[in-house]
Formats: C-alpha cells, structure tokens, sequence
C-alpha cells in the first residue's frame, strides 16, 4: 500500500506541474489552505469520504473531484465577504490518499477532524469501538467541546448522512453506551467548545 503511495507522488512529481494541475481531489486527500490576510485560517484539511471540506468562514465545500485550482477559486469566492480586499488564498495537495488494494479489510478508515491530538486518517482494526478510537486519536485539545462530539455516518448505498451526538464524559462514566462499532468512512467531529462552555 505505501509502494502505492508512493510510486502516486512520484508519478505527479515526474510528470511535472500539468499533471498535478489536472490532478482531482478526491477522499481521504489531504489540502493544505493558506489566507495571506488572515493566518488564523491557515489549515491542513483531510477530504471526507462524502469529499467534502469544511474551512472556518467558508463553510463546507465540494472537493472530491475537483481540481486544487478550483477548490481554490471556491475558498476565495466564499471567504471574499469576509475581507475589504479579494483575499490572497493558496491550496495546495500534501499528501494522496492511499490506494486500497482487494481482499478483505485488514483494517477500516476514520476520518478524525476538529479538536483532538491526532486529526486526519486513522486506519483501525473492524470493530473497534467509540472509546477505543478516542484513544487511538490521542485524547482532545484543551478546547474540544466533549459533550458535543459529532459521529458522520454515510449510507454507501442512498449517500444519506446520519449525525449521532456522543457525549465523551458521559460514556467514560459508564452512562452512554461506548460498544458502538465504527464503520469504515465514518468521520468525527470534534467541535471547538464556545465561550462559557
């Protein structure tokens, strides 16, 4: 699989500024986005497995199957209300998705975005749990919001997204249920808490 991966990088790299013009996003790609006028908006972003993302003050676009250039174009129509002046935005492509191979999952993808110690793609073994993944994604950021953690969950057969609320303090004391089983795709949210929260 990093063979893969690599031999991905090697081939845009080879074939030059072009290719990785013509390159399309697609899921579990990971975009870094830099604002000149505003570095607070400066992130690295993992596409969804529904290939969308979501940037602060953009809201949440359509990446997956786009190209870097018009991702960008995008970000910059969206966050223009935002600034006097037409902003300075750059995307540009960090990392490729791994390519998956046949046979039977060795292991399933979870998309962790938000306030947590190990954002982006987490490769888990089937059946592993939603206090185990909190685990494995390294615990929260001192401003997560815990009682509001997000489960994404979409259908592969209608596309339709189910959100499920998970409330980290609740089942680390037993009173919400932890034996829920991620399913490969499934995203986390973790929000950033507000104020008095």
């Amino acid at each position: 699989m990093k063979a893969a991966f690599a031999i991905g990088i090697a081939a845009l790299l080879i074939a030059g500024p072009a290719a990785a013009q013509s390159y399309k996003i697609r899921a579990g790609d990971t975009l870094r986005i830099e604002v000149l006028e505003d570095s607070s908006l400066n992130r690295t972003v993992l596409v969804a497995p529904d290939g969308r993302i979501s940037v602060p003050s953009a809201g949440t676009l359509r990446a997956s199957g786009q190209t870097v250039e018009t991702v960008q174009n995008s970000l910059t129509q969206r966050l223009a209300s935002s600034f006097a002046a037409t902003p300075n935005v750059f995307v540009s492509l960090e990392r490729l998705a791994e390519a998956r191979t046949g046979g039977a999952a060795a292991s399933i993808s979870v998309y962790v975005m938000g306030e947590v110690n190990k954002p982006g793609k987490l490769d888990v073994t089937p059946n592993t749990s939603v206090l185990q993944m909190f685990a494995v994604m390294g615990g929260f950021t001192k401003f997560a919001a815990t009682k509001r953690i997000q489960l994404r969950r979409t259908n592969p057969k209608t596309q339709a997204e189910s959100v499920y609320t998970l409330n980290y303090p609740m089942i680390e004391a037993g009173k919400q249920s932890s034996r829920a089983k991620l399913m490969d795709g499934d995203v986390i949210v973790v929000p950033q808490r507000r104020l008095f929260e």
